[in-house]
């Protein structure tokens, strides 16, 4: 497993597990221990995901230890004060049976991100956080942040993949040595990356499928991605992907298919992130 270096000294496995919709505590539970298994330590999980006491629950009963996870969650929208996001996080300690969270993100750029911020630098001073940072946001939202911040984002989690490459702004977060992770490395399903003919092409010359590649492909642009899946198969082979690198060709030829194509939210829309106030 490859690690890169936040900007305050923590290390992050590159490639690690989502856990995005996966409510089924049996599924959840066997997808954990297919990735720990396969030699996955970084496992990423939200308040909103209702899924942070199944995750705890599968990772204690492992024989993994502790200190060798690389546990992340996400704090929601519905918190928007300082004294919500300090009892928001002791309950994601709760629910996930731990005593500290190595990686704690602010999930989209709602109301009261600043208080939000506050708030988590107060708990990263206390040791409860090993690194913290945001999710979703895009210059303004980080130029806003910035302004007020003691403790720079250590992370920006985005969606990237092929078809919504983000390139200006993973230019801006290298320019302030924030870490560009991935959230839908492979596209979520909503559009047909994985069918793309140029990187089908790739893909048939290193032997491996376009998920992998899609995967390389982030990994060579210093970018940290949390691909979900279910499926025991395809959690071993999203992780057998430090055997090959690209070329810079073919780098280049995937820069040529980015259609600039969001999937989901968009961190820009006013009435989506206020309408995702009231989801709980």
């Amino acid at each position: 497993m490859e690690q890169l270096k936040l900007n305050n000294g923590q290390m992050i496995p590159q490639l690690g597990l989502g856990v995005f919709k996966v409510e089924d505590p049996e599924e959840l539970k066997r997808s954990v221990a297919a990735a720990l298994q396969n030699g996955y330590r970084h496992f990423d999980t939200a308040t909103i995901y209702h899924n942070e006491s199944l995750l705890g629950e599968a990772l204690a009963e492992s024989d993994v230890k502790r200190e060798e996870l690389f546990i992340t969650s996400k704090v929601w929208n519905n918190n928007t004060t300082y004294d919500d996001t300090i009892n928001a996080f002791h309950e994601s300690l709760k629910q996930l049976k731990t005593d500290y969270l190595d990686l704690y993100l602010i999930h989209w750029p709602s109301e009261g991100y600043n208080e939000k911020w506050r708030a988590m630098e107060s708990l990263y001073n206390d040791g409860l956080i090993k690194a913290i940072g945001v999710s979703n946001f895009e210059q303004p939202h980080l130029e806003k942040l910035l302004a007020t911040a003691k403790v720079k984002p250590a992370v920006d989690q985005l969606e990237t993949h092929p078809y919504f490459q983000q390139k200006e702004l993973h230019a801006y977060l290298k320019d302030l040595d924030i870490a560009h992770e991935a959230w839908g490395p492979l596209g979520q399903g909503k559009s047909n990356v994985l069918q793309d003919p140029v990187l089908v092409k790739i893909a048939e010359a290193h032997n491996k499928s376009v998920a992998q590649v899609i995967l390389r492909w982030h990994l060579q642009r210093d970018i940290i991605v949390i691909p979900k899946s279910v499926h025991p198969e395809r959690i071993a082979q999203n992780i057998d992907v430090f055997d090959f690198n690209l070329t810079a060709e073919e780098m280049a030829l995937i820069a040529t298919i980015d259609q600039k194509q969001r999937g989901s939210g968009d961190p820009n829309d006013e009435a989506f992130l206020k309408s995702s106030m009231s989801r709980v």
